[in-house]
């Protein structure tokens, strides 16, 4: 039990490290290290954390429909075009 509780540590470490700007990653990276535990043993942990950092946490993205404009690109919302 000991040897996983230090492989979450390490594998929360090396996620703190790789992406510590983003709380998703670091709650993917965490995610994946004790799933790779389970799973895996210690290295599992680790090498669930590093799929879980690079991967993230939920992904909350909203595609939006595009358009085309000649050749520049805009999304409408409401009822007002962004380009990009």
């Amino acid at each position: 039990m000991s040897k996983i509780i230090i492989a979450l540590a390490v594998a929360g470490a090396v996620a703190g490290f790789a992406a510590p700007a983003s709380a998703s990653r670091v709650g993917g990276a965490l995610v994946g290290g004790a799933s790779g535990a389970v799973i895996a043993g210690p290295p599992g942990a680790v090498v669930g954390g590093v799929i879980g950092a690079v991967v993230g946490g939920p992904h909350s993205h909203h595609h939006r429909r595009t358009y085309r404009d000649g050749h520049r690109r805009y999304y409408l919302s409401h009822h007002t075009r962004h380009y990009y």
